[in-house]
């Protein structure tokens, strides 16, 4: 499975990241966020890796126009869509982007089915909950285009090997505090995620 290390806010924890076989990496542009980074912090440290790893924005309630020109400011590569967007939003991005699907129920777990799209559990706020998603859910689904988050960790990430995900997207299941990494669970969630 391709992991996703979402929450960046410094150098040191991107690198951690990177090093550990990470394929992309988060930067929250939502303010309300305890792990929201600003496009000019995130570009400083985005523009010091070193290639073939994807810089995830994540917006919430945005227009295109912020996050076209977010992303171009942070170097981002990819936007992560964390609101329920009207199609003409889609058609104004000039960047790849990803939806996010906030499930409530075992039947919004196939909304986009035909993209690759991003998987959460449902709650009030946005991002990094760290709710967990009922996992029966996702029996006899097709999987392959989906990236699972919520409440993930190096415990349980093992565990999801037989559902066929594309990928898994950590936050607060590899946090010391919020937005500040610990480089053991990181360590381990990627290699139990990939092994």
């Amino acid at each position: 499975m391709r992991t996703k290390i979402c929450g960046i806010t410094s150098y040191e924890d991107a690198m951690t990241a990177i090093e550990a076989g990470a394929d992309a990496l988060g930067f929250v542009f939502y303010e309300p966020s305890p792990r929201y980074i600003s496009p000019k912090e995130a570009r400083a440290i985005i523009k010091r890796l070193p290639p073939f790893v994807e810089k995830v924005a994540l917006f919430v309630n945005s227009d295109a126009q912020v996050i076209n020109s977010y992303c171009q400011e942070a170097g981002a590569t990819l936007a992560q869509i964390h609101f329920e967007a009207p199609d003409e939003l889609y058609e104004q991005l000039f960047v790849p982007y990803i939806k996010v699907v906030r499930a409530k129920e075992p039947s919004d777990i196939l909304k986009f089915s035909d993209e690759y799209r991003l998987v959460d559990a449902y709650c009030e706020s946005y991002g990094g909950s760290g709710k967990r998603l009922n996992i029966e859910w996702f029996k006899g689904v097709e999987c392959s285009k989906i990236i699972l988050a919520g409440g993930l960790d190096a415990q349980n990430v093992s565990s999801l090997k037989e559902y066929g995900f594309y990928g898994v997207d950590v936050s607060s299941g590899v946090e010391l505090s919020y937005g500040k990494k610990d480089t053991l669970k990181v360590k381990e969630f990627i290699k139990n995620a990939k092994k």
